[in-house]
């Protein structure tokens, strides 16, 4: 076996996998997710960062921002990345089925599932495993796109942040897994969104509706502390910022309703 045997295809899906659930400043040697990863696979930490940074090339978000990677990668890290542009979904369960080998732990342990509520070992538990499973990889890469903080408030804790869809999963399965699909929100500011309680303007200003106010039995000074978010703008990301178009569907819904 030579020193440094070419990466494999599972290898090269483990790393597009930290690829995506950290920001891309935290590519670097000291990060242990990187030496967690390295000790995994067999690899170097020096390796495996070069690795994650090189998907750079592929990433025409950070073309933008003028990060290229090297000029030259490896013929794996594209067949992984045309793999996700395909087919995003099944690129994701397969990196958790991936993980769930490599780790010796359970696909719900991976997907960091509650198995409290899960129906019986079967057909119907592996389809609601999957479905979590591809959630929490939305969840997962937005939270890192927004660097774990909160877009309204900043807050940076991330027990109580959640990667709120802009267009529902139920409804637009084509951008399920799309960031720019997503908002870092605290679990307030999410159930407030999802219930059409609060939107984004055309000026990409946060909008409350003025039913807030007038629920019955309301704190003002709950009420107030949540409105004084009104007319500013969001904390937006380096990359992946929320779609203009998507966030005006949903601000459509709410000005409607």
């Amino acid at each position: 076996m030579s020193k440094n045997p070419n990466w494999t295809r599972e290898q090269h899906l483990l790393a597009f996998r930290l690829y995506n659930e950290i920001p891309f400043g935290s590519i670097h040697t000291g990060n242990p997710k990187l030496q967690e990863l390295a000790d995994l696979i067999g690899r170097g930490v020096n390796a495996v960062s070069l690795k994650l940074a090189n998907f750079a090339r592929l990433d025409p978000v950070q073309h933008k921002r003028n990060i290229k990677g090297m000029s030259h990668g490896a013929k794996g890290e594209a067949e992984i990345w045309d793999a996700y542009l395909k087919n995003p979904e099944a690129l994701a369960w397969e990196s958790d089925v991936v993980l769930a080998k490599w780790s010796g732990k359970s696909l719900e342990e991976i997907a960091e599932i509650e198995t409290s509520d899960l129906p019986p070992e079967g057909k119907e538990r592996a389809a609601v495993v999957k479905v979590r499973s591809n959630q929490n990889f939305f969840r997962r890469r937005v939270l890192s796109v927004y660097d774990f903080r909160c877009c309204i408030t900043g807050l940076g804790s991330p027990a109580l942040l959640t990667a709120s869809h802009i267009l529902p999963w139920s409804t637009d399965r084509s951008n399920r897994l799309n960031p720019k699909n997503g908002l870092c929100l605290n679990a307030l500011h999410d159930r407030a969104f999802d219930r059409h309680l609060m939107w984004i303007d055309a000026s990409g200003l946060i909008r409350y509706s003025p039913s807030l106010r007038s629920a019955k039995g309301q704190s003002l000074s709950a009420i107030d502390w949540l409105f004084q978010r009104e007319g500013q703008p969001l904390l937006l990301p380096q990359k992946f910022a929320p779609d203009p178009e998507f966030l005006r569907q949903h601000a459509a819904k709410c000005t409607q309703s």
